[in-house]
């Protein structure tokens, strides 16, 4: 049921990086108590080879993670979860020179009724 999107601009994670960083917010995640079986947890990290950040010059990143769960989760613990992820990335990701990162994190519930899921 859970999903976690996480978009970011190039120069952020190397390869290597990401199996890893993946592995840290699922555990965390995990952790919080508001999963109730892990293995229906799916993760995933995008890299996004072209982005803009604003309309001046600059070197400017960002990082983008969406968590979709389904309806049941108080407003506070939606905000745990939040800061969970945030935690993991502001400790993951790099710091280019130079380079300005804004970090966003969202919790989205999903609608269960349209929502449709099955093990093949």
């Amino acid at each position: 049921m859970p999903h976690l999107i996480v978009e970011f601009s190039a120069g952020l994670f190397s390869p290597e990086s990401q199996e890893e960083t993946l592995f840290e917010l699922n555990t965390a995640l995990v952790g919080s108590g508001a999963i109730q079986k892990e293995s229906d947890l799916r993760s995933r990290m995008i890299r996004l080879d072209v982005t803009r950040v604003g309309t001046e010059a600059g070197l400017r990143g960002f990082i983008y993670a969406q968590l979709r769960i389904l309806p049941g989760r108080t407003p506070a613990m939606r905000a745990e979860l939040s800061q969970r992820i945030a935690e993991v990335i502001r400790a993951r990701c790099a710091r280019p020179a130079g380079m300005a990162v804004q970090l966003s994190v969202e919790v989205v519930e999903m609608e269960r009724e349209s929502y449709a899921k099955e093990v093949l």
